[in-house]
């Protein structure tokens, strides 16, 4: 689990090199430092190896934009992986002095693996995946660099292994939750009905006079599925559609569509989607685990992030202001980008040149 939570993997949100004062004095956790020209060897690692940006921007993809002028890096990218590095520093230090952890090589070789495994998987799910490996991407980090990643890997995994409140991987362990949860896991069979707003008054009423799903489709539905009453398929656990089939199934009675529709687009015109469940049934476990893996992986992640602000909140940090400003957010304890006076208090040429980097004016 890198970094704890698979979703929180490497938060680097800028493209190339933020424009940070070359006697910047870094960041430290807990005693253990980060030097400035360190943290600037890394964004520029980034910056300057193809393999080792398309992997990070597979991770956060939506977060990539340049800096201003001179600045080839934002400011909120720099804070971003400024962030990452206090997590990995403060969790390097919980789970050597709380935990005892101290990796050997095997283990080291293990956290390795799984950190490429995850870089292999945030590329994979993009529209064009990275060309060259993930191997490739750790190889082209500076060796301080990459040896702080694998090792902040191997503790991270080590902490939500020894957590009271996390489930282990292992398929034992996995059956025996699937056991006890079946009914997350039946199998759905579903009927649609798309209802333009002008029918929607008309459907509403027929429904609450006791038409049947089958008969309110094939009146009201304006999808193909209402010449067969709506009848839309049945959705197991290993169906890509799945979870959202069973979120949106969740409180509804069998052979009833719910009273609260999804607004969708439907032949470029609103429209409401009503979905109603007609069976479920138990899927046997080889067809489920998938499923299983997911949900405890994403209970997993919820416990461990929450144990990470716990580390967070109670470690003594500093961050160059250059860098950012270490507070505390809607989320927890992180470190937000350098503030900037607004407009009204400052020209807008002073703000631009502030944005380019400190470096550009010294």
């Amino acid at each position: 689990m890198r970094r704890l939570v698979a979703l929180l993997v490497i938060a680097l949100v800028g493209a190339t090199l933020f424009g940070l004062s070359q006697n910047s004095s870094g960041l430290s956790v807990n005693g253990s430092s980060v030097s400035g020209s360190t943290f600037r060897s890394e964004l520029a690692a980034i910056t300057t190896n193809a393999t080792l940006g398309c992997y990070i921007s597979a991770l956060n993809p939506t977060g990539f934009a340049p800096g201003a002028g001179g600045a080839s890096i934002n400011a909120s990218g720099a804070a971003a992986w400024a962030n990452l590095r206090v997590e990995g520093i403060a969790i390097d230090a919980y789970a050597a002095k709380t935990l005892k952890f101290h990796p050997d090589a095997a283990t080291l070789a293990k956290a390795q693996t799984s950190l490429e495994g995850e870089l292999n998987a945030a590329s994979a799910s993009q529209q064009t995946p990275c060309i060259g490996t993930s191997a490739q991407a750790l190889s082209e980090m500076p060796s301080e660099m990459r040896n702080f990643e694998i090792a902040s890997q191997a503790a991270s995994l080590d902490l939500v292994a020894k957590l009271n409140t996390t489930v282990p991987l292992t398929t034992a362990s996995m059956q025996e939750y699937y056991a006890t949860h079946k009914t997350n896991y039946d199998t759905i069979c579903v009927s649609v009905a798309v209802i333009s707003p002008s029918q929607l008054t008309a459907f509403n009423q027929a429904q609450g006079q006791g038409m049947s799903v089958a008969a309110l489709a094939r009146k009201f539905s304006a999808d193909a599925s209402a010449k067969k009453g709506g009848t839309y398929g049945c959705f197991a656990p290993s169906n890509s559609s799945y979870s959202g089939v069973r979120s949106d199934t969740a409180s509804t009675a069998l052979n009833t569509f719910p009273t609260t529709p999804l607004s969708i687009t439907y032949n470029n015109l609103p429209a409401d989607l009503f979905v109603a469940p007609t069976s479920r049934t138990t899927t046997p476990f080889a067809t489920a685990e998938s499923a299983v893996l997911s949900d405890l992986e994403n209970a997993n992640a919820s416990a461990a992030n929450t144990e990470k602000q716990n580390i967070l909140f109670y470690a003594a940090i500093a961050v160059d202001p250059a860098i950012g400003r270490w507070g505390i957010g809607t989320s927890g304890p992180t470190v937000f980008a350098p503030a900037l006076p607004s407009s009204s208090a400052v020209d807008p040429t002073t703000i631009t040149a502030l944005s380019v980097g400190a470096s550009t004016y010294k």
